[in-house]
């Protein structure tokens, strides 16, 4: 009986961490294309819960009842050829939750850290045998600390504002808001108590400052590549 030849050895798990606006997101959806992985999108689960929460008219500073919430809910990554779906008990939320009242609310949300918790083992479970890129602000400290690799992405905070803005397609006054909610956000990942934002030891830092989309999917892959071999 001989292995099957177009089937890879083995199947990495990746986690892609850094900051808001630093171009995670793009970069793991790439990224598991060109490698044919999953993209589990951790941002998204904290999103769709989120959801949850302001379609119930729940409080986000309540972790208990977000955590009953988050324990009754089904919230699914489907990966598509133009990127994930996510699915909320069976609905596709896909676009409503990049809304700015979801994005405000799942920052709220993913303070708490038996929230983090909760969704930290539902990661895991859907990460279990590898072929998977993960993005988030905890994924090589938390969620995979045993990773096969560890890339933490960040840039200088005028320029991902400048990105945020720009993917947004906004500017005058509602561009400072979202710059305002960005540097908020930046504060409370690296302040707060449970799984603050911060590079895994053994991480490999990219400054994407001055580097393109393409540059920094590149570097990405090769690092990959590298670890296949």
């Amino acid at each position: 009986m001989h292995d099957d030849p177009a089937k890879p050895a083995r199947r990495l798990i990746i986690a892609i961490d850094g900051p808001a606006g630093a171009g995670k997101s793009t970069i793991a959806s790439r990224l598991a294309r060109k490698l044919g992985y999953v993209n589990l999108e951790s941002g998204a689960m904290y999103r769709a819960l989120a959801l949850k929460a302001i379609e119930k008219d729940a409080s986000f500073d309540d972790e208990s009842a977000l955590v009953a919430m988050a324990q009754d809910s089904r919230i699914e990554l489907e990966p598509t050829i133009g990127g994930n779906r996510t699915l909320l008990d069976g609905r596709d939320v896909s676009a409503r939750i990049r809304e700015r009242d979801v994005t405000e609310a799942a920052s709220r949300v993913s303070v708490h850290p038996k929230v983090r918790a909760w969704m930290v083992s539902h990661q895991r479970a859907m990460g279990e045998g590898g072929g998977v890129v993960m993005e988030g602000r905890d994924i090589g400290t938390k969620v995979f600390p045993d990773a096969d690799l560890k890339i933490f992405l960040d840039a200088d905070p005028v320029v991902r504002e400048q990105r945020r803005m720009e993917q947004q397609k906004i500017k005058g006054e509602l561009a400072a808001n979202v710059a305002a909610d960005l540097r908020e956000r930046d504060r409370r990942d690296r302040t707060r108590a449970t799984s603050p934002l911060v590079a895994a030891a053994d991480a490999v830092v990219i400054d994407s400052t001055a580097m393109s989309e393409d540059e920094v999917l590149a570097r990405v892959e090769a690092l990959a590549q590298a670890k296949l071999r």
